[in-house]
């Protein structure tokens, strides 16, 4: 299945499998195993393998998904958003990274490598953007980390439409009432 390259994009293949996708949001490189031959036609890209067994299948559509978000990431970007929940717990955008009050008896600053970019809605809802996809979602979950959500309460970091399942606690507990 060809990758389209839209408009603005440049793609070079070099040596050794080594692409570079330039965009307006960046520069990805990355250097793909040699058995995969990748070509430009016009305005698409092909990825080929060598040949049908199983090794060279599975490679054939990492290698297709790893180059297709490279172009995507380099035209329109990806993005994450978490959301903070808890009675007290919040988060801010300080100079170059986060600081989030869950719980904790001081604030946990988070540092936000370079490519990444953090925008804070309210309090409590945190939209990360960025190029890279790879690194945007280590950074998401390194964020999530942080806190992740009880299931017991259902306080803490979660992504935006995560479920969380809350379990009812100890069986043996009676409510006055």
């Amino acid at each position: 299945m060809p990758i389209d390259v839209p408009g603005g994009v440049q793609v070079t293949i070099g040596d050794d499998n080594a692409v570079t996708v330039k965009g307006a949001r960046g520069q990805l490189t990355r250097s793909f195993n040699r058995d995969m031959r990748i070509t430009q036609e016009d305005k698409r890209l092909l990825v080929e393998r060598p040949g049908d067994d199983r090794v060279h299948r599975s490679m054939h559509g990492l290698t297709r998904t790893l180059l297709a978000n490279m172009v995507l990431g380099v035209s329109t970007g990806f993005e994450r958003v978490l959301e903070v929940s808890g009675v007290g717990y919040r988060v801010q955008k300080t100079g170059d990274g986060l600081s989030f009050q869950v719980g904790f008896s001081s604030a946990v600053d988070y540092h936000l490598p370079a490519g990444i970019d953090a925008a804070v809605e309210g309090n409590n809802r945190v939209r990360l953007s960025g190029f890279d996809k790879e690194l945007l979602g280590q950074v998401a979950a390194s964020v999530r980390a942080i806190r992740p959500c009880d299931h017991y309460k259902g306080k803490g970091i979660k992504y935006l439409g995560e479920k969380v399942r809350i379990k009812p606690g100890k069986a043996g507990k009676v409510t006055k009432g």
